[in-house]
């Protein structure tokens, strides 16, 4: 470990506290640091918040340690038996929250012997209050055992009011440690042996120079127009610079949400045409000029003019359009369609306009000029050597491999005639196709259009120097037989540039292996590599101890991974070469310095709220004076708990409530949302089992459905919520359908009949369908609550002086559904239509469509057959609106317009 870190694994184990450093310092070798410390049988730590890939690499970090045995993983695939065997044996382990909360409520891991808890991704602790709830039930039992929080993304503390030390008292810990790039002994530790650094700066061409100013000119007017429309909001972040850093789509949903409901249709036009100029903007300097011009075009039509707030009808916009199109055909004019006589007479020319004059991305070249002066000097040292190429994302990294391979021109025109040729109509060339066809089957590079190779093809001067010096090369780089295997398994997990499809079929065979290493040890090993991989966060500090590159060329500046690759290079003494290709004085320069500045200034204002903020001495838990451990509805600090023993007056607490522990029966998956959580700290017992009617049992009577919005219009369209209502109101006396709104937007009616407009399917027939529910079942009651807070206290006061559930009874209590039944081959109007008839129910509705095979049978059914296929003779409604009908001899359509309109918009003639 570093000097730094060794400071950093010291703060924590001398005294619990929350640990925030930069991005890409390491924050991991801490936590393998912490979990080598405490995986010993006579301790028992838990980890929580670390994802599965994140697991496998920590373990795979301590296995490289020896450390023996290793840290378990708890998952549902473990039983419980299993589960309480695993907690004895003590260690270090790996557990999801939801599993960590039923364990805690059921009691099945030994809470005074837990030896502490670690939280990965602490900034996380207020959004998700699945750790909030183990630590808070963690240290109501546990005083002794100790608390320990990481996390490396600062920026998160910067929002909201005290959002730090709000965290830090739902952690239970008092000490903030902060550890920023620019600290003195970080800064000290990393220039004791920094890497080689070459900035290159580009210069772009006029055509994207001036894509590049009109598209800052339609950021910059309509941010502008976004601040004059929101004048009641404060938009003093509402700035061009803000506005092409990565991180405004989240500053303007933190600032929006809120009141979006409140905002005119303009501003919501406006927040749109901001991402999509953004969008823009990326494109421009990330991929090439066809990608680029592909997605202008798109834009470019008049349905979206209509609904843009009007930016394309700007001066800049038509410069945009106009430059985007001479990056692709030059001075030449793009063709239009033709019919097919003037197809057929005017052939020949159309080849000679489309000829499109292709402007070949800066960074190509230079990036070609850079593997040059790296192959050149790897083979003036006469060592092998592997060079990785590092870009913001995998379409990139394809685009650069193939460019690599194949060639500018090459890669340029396969793209034109597979988007714009394809659209207009035009077919490439029998030069162009002949040569595309022979560089996919032999994977290696061809000349370009001109009948020059390009220069700055690296992979073609590997083959041609492969007959000359391969066997040299290898006889003095492959010294010893497990150089060959680990170089060998290197090349075979990573696509290197050059390795051709056939060694990679191969590559289990021996002699195949060799072959291949012959080939590619004849130049640098080129790997081109995305840093972006949401699955495995830690994949380039692996793949950085994995292939040791001696050069390193970042052709998009990422600041995480600027810092993993100086944290590396101090870990090892041989020195790496690094390469940055950033284009000078754009926006891309600017988006990397804007992420410098934002989190220096988070730390910046973290120092300052350290320096200032008051911590309790009961913020780590371990008395009883923290307010959150008081498993109160009342205010903790309202009266002791003497005054509320004494207290017999209305509003008190008397005797006879405090011998009444009150429970709740919760649904194993109701732990995903917030109110199991709220329903516990209310001084609520929770027993957590599985229950299939019903989410929430409060009494022997009343039972509750939760549901959000999404959820709830969701089971309206698909009828579940429908069948869940039936089994509500036939074994419950007071049914309840509990509609939570999300907390963070606030709740409101769009028009007359709009719920949301989140919801999928249009408005007015989830508000028909939810009052055709109330119809149906009269005994349901609807519960409308803005928040989980309020739905605690809603179940609070229902529960007030009424009997206990019993577990017993709520699971045996089972839906009534045939699950053999695939509902999908039935015609679901039909469905629909029969299920709302009176004497049908889940129990008989399938055998009436399996034995029916249309409406008019239904009708002509006599009553002893129609009791055989209801089963019971009690089911008389439908039978007698069958004799009314055959008594009047035509259909009787009183009897059921009323419903069938409700129910949705069917045929009269059906009936």
């Amino acid at each position: 470990m570093l000097e730094y870190e060794n400071q950093m694994l010291l703060d924590l184990l001398h005294e619990d506290g929350l640990l925030i450093t930069a991005q890409g310092l390491g924050i991991e070798r801490i936590l393998v640091s912490l979990i080598f410390t405490y995986n010993d049988p006579g301790n028992l730590v838990i980890v929580l918040g670390t994802t599965t890939r994140e697991e496998e690499y920590l373990l795979s970090q301590l296995e490289n340690k020896g450390l023996s045995p290793l840290p378990r993983c708890i998952t549902s695939e473990c039983s419980v038996n299993e589960r309480s065997q695993i907690y004895q044996q003590g260690g270090v382990l790996f557990v999801t929250t939801r599993i960590m909360v039923m364990d805690f409520l059921m009691e099945r891991v030994p809470l005074q012997l837990i030896t502490g808890i670690i939280v990965w991704k602490a900034h996380r602790i207020l959004e998700s209050c699945q750790e909030a709830f183990i630590l808070r039930l963690y240290r109501q039992n546990n005083k002794t055992g100790f608390v320990k929080a990481l996390t490396n993304n600062p920026l998160s503390f910067t929002a909201g009011f005290c959002h730090v030390e709000r965290v830090m008292r739902n952690l239970f810990v008092k000490k903030l440690y902060l550890w920023p790039r620019f600290h003195m002994d970080v800064n000290t530790c990393l220039e004791q042996c920094k890497p080689e650094v070459v900035e290159l700066h580009l210069n772009m061409t006029t055509a994207t120079r001036q894509i590049q100013m009109s598209l800052l000119d339609l950021i910059t007017s309509t941010v502008q127009e976004l601040r004059r429309s929101n004048s009641a909001i404060d938009t003093e972040e509402f700035c061009t610079e803000n506005a092409i850093s990565k991180s405004f789509e989240r500053m303007l949903k933190v600032l929006l949400d809120p009141i979006w409901h409140q905002l005119s249709s303009r501003t919501r036009q406006l927040v749109a045409d901001l991402k999509v100029l953004r969008t823009l903007l990326e494109y421009l300097t990330q991929y090439d000029c066809i990608t680029f011009y592909n997605l202008v075009s798109s834009l470019r039509t008049t349905e979206k003019a209509l609904q843009s707030s009007g930016w394309m009808l700007l001066n800049s916009a038509e410069t945009l359009f106009v430059n985007a199109k001479l990056r692709v055909f030059g001075s030449n004019k793009s063709p239009s369609k033709k019919t097919n006589v003037e197809k057929s007479t005017t052939k020949k020319t159309d080849q000679e306009m489309i000829e499109p004059e292709l402007e070949v991305n800066p960074k190509w070249l230079v990036l070609s000029e850079v593997l040059e002066e790296v192959r050149s000097e790897a083979s003036e040292s006469k060592k092998l050597e592997k060079c990785l190429v590092v870009t913001q994302d995998d379409r990139t990294a394809q685009q650069l491999r193939e460019y690599l391979v194949d060639g500018a021109q090459t890669v340029l025109r396969r793209i034109f005639y597979h988007t714009v040729g394809a659209k207009m109509g035009i077919q490439p060339p029998e030069s162009i196709l002949r040569d595309l066809k022979q560089a996919q089957a032999r994977n290696i590079p061809r000349e370009n259009s001109k009948g020059k190779q390009d220069k700055k093809d690296e992979p073609q001067r590997e083959e041609k120097d492969k007959g000359k010096k391969g066997k040299k090369t290898t006889k003095q780089e492959l010294k010893q037989d497990d150089d060959d295997i680990t170089l060998t398994q290197i090349a075979a997990k990573y696509a290197f540039v050059g390795q051709s499809k056939d060694d990679e079929q191969h590559s289990n065979e021996t002699e195949e292996e060799k072959d291949m290493m012959k080939r590619l040890l004849s130049s640098p090993l080129i790997l081109v590599q995305s840093v972006k991989n949401v699955s495995d966060p830690f994949m380039m500090p692996r793949l950085l101890e994995e292939v040791q590159p001696k050069y390193i060329v970042m052709y998009d500046p990422d600041l995480t991974f600027i810092r993993q690759l100086e944290v590396w290079q101090a870990c090892h003494s041989e020195r790496v070469r690094v390469y940055l290709l950033l284009y000078k004085g754009t926006t891309e320069e600017q988006i990397y310095l804007t992420s410098v500045k934002r989190e220096k200034d988070a730390f910046e204002f973290l120092i300052k709220e350290k320096a200032s903020m008051v911590i309790p001495e009961y913020n780590d838990g371990k008395t009883d004076d923290h307010p959150d451990l008081i498993r109160d509805h009342r205010k903790a600090s309202e009266k002791n708990e003497e005054e509320i023993n004494k207290d017999t007056r209305k509003g008190g607490q008397t005797e006879q409530e405090q011998t009444v522990t009150q429970r709740i029966i919760v649904d194993l998956r109701e732990f995903r949302s917030e109110l199991p959580a709220l329903l516990h700290k209310r001084g609520i017992e929770i027993d957590p089992v599985t229950i299939e009617v019903g989410d929430y049992i409060l009494t022997p009577d009343i039972c509750v459905e939760r549901k959000s919005l999404s959820d709830l219009i969701g089971s309206l369209n698909s009828g579940r919520l429908y069948n869940q209502a039936q089994a509500m109101t036939r074994y419950y006396k007071k049914p309840i359908l509990l509609i939570e709104f999300d907390h963070n937007k606030p709740f409101y009616l769009q028009g007359r009949y709009f719920l949301s407009s989140d919801g999928s399917s249009s408005s007015e027939d989830i508000a028909a369908k939810l009052q055709l529910l109330t119809i149906h079942f009269p005994h349901l009651r609807l519960l409308w609550c803005p928040s989980p807070y309020a739905s605690a206290e809603v179940f609070h006061m229902l529960k007030m002086e009424k009997e206990q559930p019993v577990v017993a009874q709520a699971q045996a209590i089972t839906a009534e559904t045939n699950p053999d039944v695939d509902s999908d081959r039935y015609n679901p109007q039909i469905k629909d239509f029969v299920s709302k008839l009176p004497g049908i129910n889940t129990k008989n509705i399938y055998t009436l469509l399996n034995k029916v095979s249309d409406l008019p049978e239904l009708v002509s059914l006599s009553k002893e057959t129609l009791t055989d296929i209801l089963v019971s003779s009690s089911n008389l409604g439908l039978e007698a609106v069958w004799a009314i009908n055959r008594k009047v001899g035509v259909p009787v359509k009183c009897q059921f317009d009323c419903k069938v309109f409700l129910f949705g918009k069917y045929d009269t003639r059906l009936l």
